[in-house]
């Protein structure tokens, strides 16, 4: 039986962390990792299909959703910390971690340098380092939002991270997301872009034991490919593609997704 969805703030090294618990009470934890500019609301269609069977902690990334502005700028050591504090807030003691894009390299990182914590790992749609020209591409989007604030992302992100068919339908989900990212500090923007302007975690990836799904939407650029090989460097680690998805295929094609999620979870529980 599941009981009442529980919302709460969680004080992080003096940064409050907007959490939410939904699914059934005793059973295994999964813990998601929102993207850049989105927030813990991103995973709905998961908890929907997942909670009947888990018990589920998703969070808002620090800069976003509900939670605190970052006194400094961002690494992944830090939004990585975030993820095991709120852990051990909820007494968890190991626990699945899902993330994707932003949140792929924060649980990346989690499981890194905390692999005890770690039951198994879910990585979508996200790098194990900033590609070449991402800090040069990050550095125009801050120039963007610095003269035409958060609004003048929305349109170019949409189109960015999902196909023109789903952009036509003009679909709930996809308004949904638009508002996150008009709704996201921009602040919390800046500091979480300077995480991923400068990070590489490819040298770990041999060293990582537990089983791990990686994910990404077939039409999502190079991500398909860099994701494979991160797969391929990994020793327990499958890759499965989306198709008819970009960049959050969790939202574009959520039971596409949820299908490679389930089978995974079931196979590794």
């Amino acid at each position: 039986m599941m009981q009442a969805a529980e919302n709460r703030m969680v004080d992080v090294g003096g940064v409050d962390l907007h959490c939410r618990v939904d699914g059934k009470p005793g059973a295994r934890w999964l813990v998601f990792s929102n993207s850049l500019m989105t927030n813990l609301y991103m995973w709905d269609a998961q908890v929907e299909a997942l909670e009947q069977d888990y018990r589920i902690l998703r969070y808002d990334q620090r800069g976003h959703g509900d939670s605190d502005l970052p006194r400094d700028p961002c690494d992944f050591d830090t939004l990585a910390n975030d993820v095991i504090q709120l852990m051990d807030d909820h007494n968890i003691g190991h626990a699945t971690l899902i993330g994707i894009s932003m949140g792929a390299a924060t649980m990346l990182r989690a499981a890194q340098l905390n692999p005890g914590r770690v039951k198994s790992l879910v990585l979508c749609d996200g790098a194990a380092a900033t590609p070449a020209g991402g800090a040069a591409a990050w550095d125009e989007r801050i120039a963007l939002v610095n003269v035409g604030g958060m609004d003048a992302l929305v349109e170019p992100t949409v189109n960015r991270w999902f196909l023109p068919g789903f952009v036509a339908e003009g679909s709930l989900s996809l308004n949904h997301v638009r508002g996150m990212i008009m709704s996201t500090e921009l602040d919390g923007f800046k500091s979480c872009v300077s995480a991923l302007q400068d990070y590489d975690f490819r040298d770990g990836l041999h060293k990582m034991y537990m089983p791990a799904q990686l994910i990404a939407g077939a039409a999502d650029g190079n991500m398909p490919t860099a994701m494979r090989q991160m797969a391929e460097a990994m020793p327990k680690a499958e890759f499965s593609e989306i198709a008819n998805a970009g960049h959050l295929p969790c939202i574009e094609q959520p039971e596409a997704f949820n299908a490679v999620l389930k089978a995974f979870l079931a196979q590794h529980g």
